[in-house]
């Protein structure tokens, strides 16, 4: 009968006693990490077609799933609604600050604007207070209704010659025309503030938009705004008054 040897092995990465003592004295390489299989990430195509999974692809997916969703009919207006969302969401963010332009962009960027887009020029010149008084004014709606665009031109860039005396001006354009003319900082009230200029703008167009409320509620909220600004203003001149 043959001599049979056995040699015993221990599972992958385990460790005896021992080793562990010699580990601490030096006399071993540290254990090496166990090992560890990576995360299961089922791949796209095991993933469930439901609104989450539309909800997770980019607007140029969704535009390519267009062919792909006819036996779903519900998925498929789900997908032209949350892609109508985020074009609509990238148009509100579309702006929010007041673009600097010279005479060559006027067309491009006013002129040639999207139909649906509202646009309002200031013509100025650097160091006349009255331009920096309305470009104070202009800088705050451009923030609170990003759907408008605003742009800024020197007066002379625009129109060769135009006459300091008339700026500031406001130019509002839509689909291509002019559709209000504002010359000099006298057409916004006895004070110029960002409720004064917001209601001069909306007295007969829908100028100004925030991209999410309708054309009514933000005329309202114009409106609003202007009285409790002339309330304000009101019962701070009498403060003044009274402690003279």
């Amino acid at each position: 009968m043959g001599d049979y040897h056995f040699v015993y092995k221990d599972t992958e990465g385990a460790s005896t006693q021992w080793d562990d003592i010699q580990r601490k004295l030096g006399n071993l390489p540290p254990k090496p990490p166990a090992f560890k299989p990576p995360p299961f990430t089922p791949s796209s195509d095991d993933q469930p077609k439901d609104q989450t999974w539309i909800d997770s692809k980019t607007s140029e997916e969704l535009e390519e799933l267009e062919d792909d969703l006819d036996d779903d009919r519900f998925l498929q207006e789900y997908r032209k609604k949350r892609l109508a969302e985020m074009q609509e969401s990238a148009k509100v963010l579309r702006f929010g600050s007041v673009i600097p332009i010279s005479g060559s962009d006027f067309v491009r960027e006013v002129s040639q604007a999207p139909t649906d887009v509202w646009v309002v020029v200031i013509l100025y010149k650097e160091g006349i207070p009255e331009c920096g008084l309305l470009m104070q004014s202009i800088e705050e709606l451009a923030v609170r209704y990003t759907a408008t665009k605003f742009v800024k031109i020197i007066s002379t860039d625009c129109i060769p010659n135009y006459p300091d005396q008339n700026v500031p001006t406001l130019l509002v354009y839509n689909n291509g025309a002019v559709k209000g003319n504002y010359v000099g900082l006298h057409s916004f009230g006895r004070r110029c503030t960002p409720e004064g200029v917001a209601l001069v703008l909306c007295q007969s167009d829908p100028v100004l938009s925030d991209g999410h409320n309708r054309n009514e509620a933000i005329i309202k909220g114009v409106r609003q705004r202007f009285i409790e600004k002339v309330v304000a203003d009101h019962e701070e001149d009498d403060d003044d008054s009274s402690s003279d």
